[in-house]
């Protein structure tokens, strides 16, 4: 294994993962915040997933997106930040080839599937506030799981040609990704062939697939605001907005970063590799982290469940 980093060679069965490069004497030190926003990720959203099943009232589209919204976190930082540990703590750096591209594809299509989810959230936003008296016609359960599959198809099939190209491709000089997973553009930036098409079809999903989430997500916000703006009250303005709130910060948590490491990977080119290692696995770990406190927080129904449970354990 000494020699793997630096001997060539044309196919390979384990990649070395180098963790965060330039930083390795402060691994441990790393590890910290990120064990802990793990941790919060963690128990967060199990707790908002225990809250809705055991809250009759919260048997809502909102909350059905919602608890969606709470399993795809669990996976996008269990399926990476276990690994991040092992390499901080006990510098366990060697990952099977296939289990790369198996973290690879959990990675890519669970992004995507957030994406998709905050977009059926604001679906259910929208019809809540603009048309409220027939929003339980509409988003009927039958409707909801429709669109639950359809976000689940979706990203389950425009994650597969990240892993399936990246089988394809001869790999030589150097099995060591500088990175702390297999993060799609650095295990493409080892193969020793012509990647464009990895290169394209990234930026397809990022700029056609997420764009267009965001165009749905704006032109929802864009009715919502239209609808809130025509109420007659100020108190009663600022109550609809406030059902809002959670959701856009989900929005904001999850896009703003995303989409700023993905340019900043692609077109950053005097950007410090360890600031983008470090960055990327931020962009990973903050919206499973933030998405339990803000929805726990903003969320009278969850927030008053959480406060009985805790009050009758305190009798």
């Amino acid at each position: 294994m000494s020699d793997s980093n630096t001997t060539d060679f044309t196919n390979t069965s384990t990649f070395i993962l180098l963790g965060i490069p330039g930083l390795e004497a402060a691994h441990v030190w790393i590890s910290i915040p990120f064990c802990t926003m793990f941790t919060i990720a963690v128990l967060g959203n199990f707790i908002i997933l225990f809250v809705v099943k055991m809250e009759p009232s919260l048997r809502a589209p909102m909350y059905y997106f919602l608890c969606m919204l709470a399993v795809t976190d669990l996976v996008l930082s269990t399926s990476t930040l276990p690994k991040m540990l092992s390499i901080f703590w006990f510098n366990y750096r060697e990952i099977d080839f296939s289990a790369c591209l198996t973290q690879m594809y959990f990675v890519r299509c669970f992004s995507v599937m957030e994406s998709g989810i905050l977009v059926a959230m604001a679906l259910d936003r929208y019809v809540a506030i603009c048309h409220p008296l027939r929003h339980s016609t509409i988003l009927t359960n039958p409707v909801v799981a429709k669109i639950g599959l359809a976000v689940v198809l979706r990203s389950s099939i425009l994650a597969l040609p990240y892993p399936l190209l990246a089988r394809q491709w001869p790999y030589c000089k150097t099995n060591v990704i500088p990175d702390t997973y297999c993060a799609h553009m650095a295990v493409v930036k080892l193969a020793c062939a012509d990647t464009s098409i990895s290169s394209y079809y990234g930026l397809f999903v990022l700029f056609c697939v997420k764009g267009l989430d965001i165009f749905f997500i704006a032109l929802s916000y864009t009715r919502i605001l239209r609808a809130i703006f025509s109420l007659p009250t100020k108190d009663a303005r600022l109550k609809t907005f406030g059902t809002c709130s959670s959701h856009l910060c989900s929005i904001l948590a999850f896009l703003v970063p995303a989409l700023f490491y993905s340019l900043t990977y692609r077109f950053g080119q005097n950007v410090a590799l360890h600031f983008l290692v470090l960055f990327g696995n931020v962009n990973l770990l903050v919206p499973p982290t933030l998405n339990p406190i803000i929805y726990g927080v903003r969320t009278k129904q969850i927030r008053d469940r959480l406060l009985r449970l805790f009050t009758h354990k305190g009798t």
